[in-house]
């Protein structure tokens, strides 16, 4: 098991788990950012004489971001498996950053013309490949940090860190949205929040250098090359099932982030009821996250992957006509959240099966690949899909069958993955528990 060269006392618990979700926070505080000031990039990057053409060309651009992750996942992930998950966790926290600050520093479309969004094309395809290579190497290391009873905790905080960075996106947005007028948010305003999103990356670098390494070397193949070669030749089946698994989950998901564009594009609210409905969302999803992973070390994996995904899936439809014919913001964002609850759970469980399923040689890799073509090819659709959907049909819930159907999709993935006895690679105690292996298949 490879070591840290030195005699520095090894990272607690606390800290391993701070370094790994860390990274992940600030991958989804810049997505999500994007996501809820779409519209204002829109004015600022694509300007048409039709809002809907608008705002369609902005979420193009959101979806874009999600054409370089798996490249990232595949590149980012055989590192990982080769060299380790902690130098893999130091490379991607450095590109994040690179990606964010130039949106927040670009020329507008009224500066430099169509140079504007061609550059902004090009900082979402950076964001894209660091987030595609993020998530493996940092949900690996804390499956791999995990004692063997909490794994399904542990792991969960992936999705919780994802939903933290929306926390701070909607923190963000609402401070915005109280301290400075619409006109100066058309201005200057929806720069600051990617300007942020620069500042995480010095500490984070810090932190995740001085972490201890979870790969077992032995196991370790000799090359990239040799690590997707074993992945391409003996586990193509479970990355299609995991892609699968992963479908519904990220429409879902996008559904959410998808709230504050939702709220003042098609329901008319105003910019601080959208910022709260993304927020409410958020801090549920945080929450919930964890309580998915927890009840999977008790009721298993599977389980907790597809009963609440289950439940959700059969809510959408009746919630989303409520708020329409409520019309009241207030109802939305309770909706909102509340379905959050559900979505959590099941992806907090769902995340940690992924991984569990890959042996430690391919597990960065199998998990990194699955991920990142499961989300490009279902969530960086998910906006343009929904945007076309309202506009060609012009009724409201009609883009809700969408996820339903998607939803419905991975549930069966989910069901058709087969969870092993044992986990190999741990560097600890590398048997799980019942709930989480033998309960759950």
């Amino acid at each position: 098991m490879n070591t840290m060269p030195d005699d520095r006392p090894p990272p607690s618990q606390a800290m391993r788990v701070g370094a790994a979700i860390l990274g992940n926070a600030l991958e989804f505080y810049d997505f999500t950012v994007y996501a809820a000031f779409a519209v204002w990039l829109a004015k600022a990057f694509f300007p048409a004489e039709n809002p809907s053409t608008s705002l369609l060309l902005s979420v193009a651009t959101f979806g874009v971001g999600f054409v370089a992750r798996p490249l990232g996942g595949i590149l980012i992930g055989a590192y990982a498996d080769r060299f380790g998950r902690r130098p893999a966790m130091t490379l991607t926290i450095w590109m994040m950053a690179l990606g964010s600050g130039m949106i927040g520093l670009l020329p507008t479309y009224q500066q430099i013309g169509v140079l504007a969004p061609i550059l902004l094309v090009f900082a979402r395809l950076l964001q894209g490949f660091s987030a595609g290579g993020e998530m493996g190497p940092a949900t690996t290391y804390l499956l791999e940090s995990a004692p063997a009873h909490r794994k399904g905790f542990f792991g969960s905080w992936q999705l919780a860190s994802q939903n933290l960075g929306g926390v701070i996106s909607g923190l963000v947005g609402l401070a915005l949205a109280l301290m400075i007028t619409p006109g100066a948010t058309d201005s200057w305003g929806w720069r600051v929040p990617f300007l942020l999103g620069i500042l995480i990356a010095p500490v984070g670098y810090y932190i995740r250098r001085n972490l201890d390494e979870t790969m077992d070397a032995e196991e370790a193949h000799g090359s990239m090359g040799q690590v997707l070669s074993d992945l391409v030749a003996n586990h193509w089946q479970k990355i299609l099932l995991c892609i699968l698994l992963i479908s519904g989950g990220t429409i879902s998901q996008y559904f959410f982030l998808y709230t504050a564009t939702y709220a003042i594009s098609t329901l008319h609210y105003s910019q601080g009821w959208s910022m709260a409905a993304s927020l409410a969302t958020a801090v549920s999803g945080a929450i919930f996250s964890l309580v998915g992973g927890a009840l999977a070390d008790k009721y298993g994996v599977k389980s907790i992957a597809i009963i609440p995904r289950l439940i959700v899936t059969l809510l959408f439809y009746p919630a989303l006509h409520l708020v329409i014919s409520s019309g009241s913001p207030l109802v939305f964002v309770i909706v909102a959240a509340s379905l959050m609850t559900l979505h959590a759970m099941a992806s907090g469980a769902g995340i940690v099966l992924i991984p569990i399923i890959f042996p430690s040689a391919v597990r960065t890799a199998g998990l990194s690949i699955a991920y990142a073509l499961g989300v490009t090819i279902f969530g960086g659709t998910a906006q343009i899909v929904f945007t076309w959907i309202i506009s060609a049909t012009g009724d409201k819930l009609s883009w809700v069958w969408y996820v339903i159907i998607m939803s419905v999709i991975s549930v069966i993935g989910t069901l058709a993955i087969k969870v092993p006895e044992t986990l190999k690679g741990k560097p600890q105690d590398s048997k799980p528990t019942a709930a989480l292996a033998g309960a759950s298949n």
